[in-house]
């Protein structure tokens, strides 16, 4: 008989978990953000509320936003017209949507990086999927499993109600479970659908505005393991370390609740300086082990969560421009796409990587950070060494 030392040491996985496939989707109603007020303003039948709309539009220019996908429609909305008034009973039409939705785009994106991996879907022994857009039971983990056709035997888990760090989570959750499963390969899926949290304009909620302007939909999927099989798998990054903190004193920066009217989300003005004050202690813990101190020697993968904290995490940090080029890039064609977005992000940075002809699949550099950050405010860290390319 094997002692359970011995038991537990088969049990554990050969080398860092690696990121070996990025796939990623979005619906296909594309809203160009110069003609966002105009539209969003008509579908919500509030053109009245001129000075609200010039407010609202100056809002979307500050937004560094060229366009964003959306699931909902302007017909949608007609048949659904709760969904766009503020604060009208509208929950059951849109988890009526919604529960149907989220698993179909994460579908989409799923199949991208399952065809990249290149290997048989039953070969995925575990599934970690996050939304905030839709509640079930049984969740959206467990209609992607079946429209996948994954074996019945995958150990599915479902993250909900994270909100913009949850990339992250689901980031560390796939480290652990890959690095303590031997042969496990992580399939994790993150979806957000605006059509939850989609109201109307209201002139007490200027943060609701502001949300209005920013988010977008999208789904990403990526696969994790450790011990990539040679000239089978391809790995892109290697997860070296992965934490979570909360924030001190932060709880009233960021939260939403959910009402008959949906998620409403609140956002709070001190967000960007909360961010920038605490977050060199966080990468100086982060990086003690590596003896890392100079932030512009790392690649970059920060949450889009707006311009205004962008710039001021670029100032604290005295990042060089380029820095952040893959985040906002992607803020430019997507939008905040809530949990996606840090995947998004990734799959940015290896192409731009294999375009320009650079040797590591990090824009050249070794080390890197992910970056996101959300209610709470918790922020999820993950210190990511890239690979050759």
């Amino acid at each position: 008989m094997v002692s359970i030392q011995e038991l537990r040491k088969m049990q554990r996985a050969e080398g860092p978990a690696t990121i070996m496939a990025i796939g990623t989707a979005t619906p296909p109603n594309c809203i160009d953000q110069n003609m966002f007020p105009d539209y969003y303003f008509r579908i919500t039948k509030s053109e009245h509320k001129k000075d609200l709309k010039e407010k609202f539009r100056r809002i979307c220019d500050k937004s560094m936003i060229k366009k964003r996908y959306m699931y909902l429609t302007e017909e949608i909305a007609k048949e659904k017209p709760n969904i766009c008034a503020y604060m009208a009973p509208s929950l059951n039409d849109r988890q009526d949507m919604l529960v149907v939705e989220v698993p179909k785009l994460g579908k989409e994106a799923a199949t991208q990086a399952i065809m990249e991996w290149g290997q048989p879907k039953s070969k995925i022994t575990h599934l970690v999927f996050s939304s905030t857009s839709s509640i079930d039971l049984p969740g959206a983990d467990y209609q992607l499993t079946k429209l996948l056709g994954l074996p019945l035997s995958v150990k599915h888990c479902m993250i909900y109600q994270q909100g913009c760090y949850a990339g992250g989570t689901a980031l560390r959750m796939a480290k652990d479970l890959a690095e303590n499963s031997k042969g496990a390969r992580v399939l994790v899926v993150c979806v957000e659908i605006t059509a939850v949290h989609f109201h109307g304009p209201d002139e007490t909620r200027i943060d609701n505005l502001v949300g209005q302007a920013l988010f977008g939909d999208g789904a990403a999927a990526i696969i994790v393991g450790s011990g990539p099989l040679i000239d089978v798998e391809k790995p892109l990054f290697e997860m070296a370390i992965a934490s979570q903190t909360i924030l001190p004193d932060t709880e009233g920066a960021i939260y939403a609740h959910l009402r008959e009217a949906g998620i409403l989300f609140y956002l709070g003005k001190g967000v960007p300086g909360l961010i920038s004050k605490h977050i060199e202690k966080i990468l100086v813990e982060a990086f003690q082990p590596l003896d890392i101190v100079d932030w512009n020697s790392l690649f970059w993968i920060a949450h889009p969560g707006g311009p205004a904290i962008l710039d001021q995490m670029e100032a604290k940090l005295a990042l060089t421009p380029d820095k952040l080029r893959a985040t906002r890039h992607v803020l430019s064609e997507y939008g905040n796409m809530s949990s996606p977005s840090v995947l998004f992000i990734l799959n940015e940075m290896r192409h731009f990587s294999a375009t320009n002809g650079l040797n590591t699949t990090g824009e050249g550099l070794e080390w890197g950070v992910l970056f996101a950050f959300g209610p709470g405010l918790t922020v999820e860290t993950v210190v990511l060494h890239s690979v050759p390319i």
